[in-house]
């Protein structure tokens, strides 16, 4: 027997698929140990083994690859908890950390404040040494003021160093003196080069992008020395992934000298597994949200993948590597409910996250959260909770809503549990417009796929408040990224400036640039074991004087021949897509700003298990009823409840009812009915006469 494994580690549970071939898959919950996410990622194997009937050596022994989501750096630099960090850079552009872009973000808010940056400016020094625009230099590196530098980060005990210079992408030789250096006078310092980092243009990006690098660095060593050192104790001798932020994977050392692509590493799986479960039942597009315990995601995928961007941010700290486009927001299972000082009754963004959790818990929390409320409202069943092992006390649910948001707001516990019931979905469907018609896009033309342990409870909700007809809940929900990992490609982006007229740009300059990132694309990927490998090209073009750039996909053929008449059509078209017009009859000459190319390697992928067909009677899978809250009529009912374990497919189910899985509870909602697909999926359509 060989197994394959995916782990997703989040803020209250560490989620796993474990995948043995053919369509034999299963999942699996643990609670998350913040404290070290590790010992979780084995909590989760200790649970695998005992379920198959082996020890945790002969699980680990028969596991050939582990696909792997953290969160280690994303929370690192949310709550500002990276290491001591310096850095070094051209003498006289050292605030520009500080400066940012010069735009003031919220030009309407006079109580406005700028982002702290991660080095404060004592920390960040500045040596004479300046190279122009093409790699020339125009004053050599002052040696002697690096060591002093070096002498100073000693002395402030600094752990992590970012090392950003004016014009390094043109050439890199200044910093790696520079870096050079620092090994000899700090040999235990982390390093992070823009040079090696982010190879382009616009100073702000680059820094920024670099001191996040370096900030997380540490971090992510130890976490990964850790997990390294933990998984070979218990004797795993297969391959270790990492999942990045670009929605590929790649080894352990590849991300380490890279930690800021795994900045988003937990979330960025489950755009793949989503397109998969959708494209099961004929849609090419759809939307996935993604609820939690302690945050809720929303990306959208288009044609099979999500949308990339390489200008995003980490709670407002600019990041320019690719990255999967994904709203995150504070609302999960934990957010807790409270009242702010206008007597508003607000749910999150805090979390009661795994220690001590929600009231209901019994593990010290006392404070409100999502969870209780659904206990409360009838949602969820006390002692099948996380299939049993986790026992839910319903009336510490009660009294911690009655503290801290009944009382103070006058109302029954039971009216109290539906306004936080309420006040939470209304958050998660902002987060569904922030990928959709804040793009210009119509959420109900899409498919939603609902994610997460506590998705099913609000989708029906989050759906009807933004008239999405569609929702698919899959086999899989609550561990959907922990799937995905599996589903997931090597991948590796790579980028070079390249700027000046399109029409001037010698092609065989263009396509040796092209060559070179493949060649290194192509190496990495042989090292981890593609089996296949494919090469995407996209430039990154703008009309001369504009001041924002378009990524266009281009055809490698046409980089490689020069025909550059083809580039440009390809950019002509995308421009009118997006802004609606181009300036192709107007004889508006095109400026190359970057040249991008992605490597994917392809292994052998999971299949995911299909269901027997058993017709649309569901009677069979009926466990009784419960009094649960149906928000479409404001009212308490007695309630269905399935086992959605003992579904079969084609089944289906009117609502308002409850499926509950070991891992997941669904609430069909009154205007939706509920249909089993093949692969198991909960899809809910709008009834007939029902609104969405």
């Amino acid at each position: 027997m060989s197994y394959r494994i995916g782990i997703d580690v989040g803020g209250t549970f560490t989620d796993l698929f474990l995948w043995s071939g053919d369509s034999d898959a299963e999942t699996f919950k643990v609670l998350s140990t913040p404290q070290d996410p590790s010992l979780g990622v084995l909590a989760g194997l200790r649970a695998i083994a005992e379920s198959r009937g082996i020890s945790t050596a002969e699980l680990a022994a028969q596991t050939s690859l582990i696909v792997h989501g953290t969160t280690v750096t994303t929370n690192a630099a949310l709550t500002r908890g990276g290491a001591r960090t310096g850095l070094v850079t051209t003498a006289g552009v050292r605030d520009a950390l500080e400066m940012r872009r010069g735009i003031r973000e919220r030009q309407y808010d006079n109580r406005y404040t700028n982002v702290v940056p991660l080095v404060p400016r004592r920390l960040r020094l500045a040596v004479p040494g300046r190279l122009d625009c093409t790699g020339a230099e125009i004053e050599p590196l002052s040696l002697e003021e690096v060591r002093a530098a070096a002498r100073t980060f000693r002395a402030e005990g600094i752990d992590a160093v970012a090392i950003c210079f004016m014009h390094a992408y043109a050439d890199g030789r200044h910093e790696q003196a520079v870096a050079e250096v620092l090994r000899e006078e700090l040999p235990d310092a982390w390093l992070s080069i823009s040079s090696e980092v982010m190879p382009t243009i616009r100073f702000y990006e680059r820094v920024s992008t670099t001191v996040l690098n370096a900030y997380i660095g540490p971090v992510l060593r130890d976490y990964l020395a850790s997990l390294l050192s933990r998984l070979s104790e218990t004797g795993f001798g297969g391959i270790l992934l990492i999942m990045q932020s670009n929605g590929g994977v790649a080894l352990p050392e590849v991300v380490r000298s890279r930690p800021a692509t795994t900045l988003l590493s937990g979330p960025a799986a489950g755009p793949r597994a989503a397109a998969a479960y959708a494209g099961a039942l004929d849609h090419e597009d759809c939307l996935l949200v993604d609820m939690g315990g302690t945050s809720f995601d929303a990306s959208l995928v288009r044609g099979g993948s999500a949308a990339l961007s390489s200008d995003g941010e980490i709670d407002r700290l600019r990041i320019a590597l690719p990255m999967l486009e994904i709203a995150t927001i504070g609302a999960g299972g934990g957010s807790i409910g409270w009242i702010d000082a206008g007597g508003l009754l607000r749910m999150g963004p805090a979390s009661a996250g795994a220690l001590p959790g929600p009231a209901c818990y019994g593990r010290g929390g006392t404070l409100p959260a999502c969870t209780d409320a659904d206990l409360v409202l009838g949602y969820l069943d006390p002692a099948a909770f996380a299939g049993g092992s986790l026992p839910l006390d319903l009336d510490k649910s009660r009294a911690a809503i009655a503290e801290h948001v009944a009382d103070p707001l006058g109302l029954s516990v039971d009216e109290a549990a539906a306004g936080m019931y309420a006040v939470i979905n209304t958050n998660m469907a902002f987060g569904v417009r922030e990928v959709t018609i804040k793009r210009g896009l119509d959420p109900r033309e899409f498919p939603m796929v609902v994610a997460g342990g506590a998705g099913g409870l609000h989708a029906c909700a989050i759906a009807a408040e933004l008239e999405i007809p569609t929702l698919i809940v899959p086999r899989t929900a609550s561990t959907l990224c922990a799937t995905g990992m599996l589903l997931s490609d090597l991948q590796h982006d790579f980028v070079r400036s390249c700027i000046g007229p399109l029409a001037s740009i010698d092609p065989t300059v263009l396509a040796g640039m092209v060559d070179s990132m493949s060649g290194e694309g192509a190496r990495q990927l042989t090292l981890e074991g593609a089996e296949s490998i494919e090469h995407h090209v996209a430039l990154d073009l703008r009309y001369l004087k504009q001041y924002h750039e378009v990524t266009v996909p281009i055809d490698a053929a046409a980089v490689v021949s020069g025909d550059l008449e083809a580039v440009a059509a390809a950019f002509h078209a995308a421009h009118d897509r997006l802004y609606g017009y181009d300036l192709a009859d107007a004889g508006t000459g095109l400026e190359l700003i970057n040249v991008r190319v992605r490597s994917v390697g392809t292994t052998e992928r999971p299949r995911l298990p299909r269901l027997e067909h058993g017709g649309p009677d569901a009677s069979a899978a009926r466990t009784g009823e419960r009094r649960a809250w149906v928000p479409d009529r404001s009212r308490f009912e007695s309630v269905p409840v399935y086992d959605g374990h003992a579904l079969l497919a084609g089944g289906v189910i009117a609502g308002p009812a409850l499926i509950e899985r070991t891992d997941t509870t669904i609430f069909v909602s009154a205007r939706y009915a509920a249909t089993v697909d093949p692969l198991g999926s909960i899809v809910l359509q709008v009834r007939e006469g029902g609104h969405a």
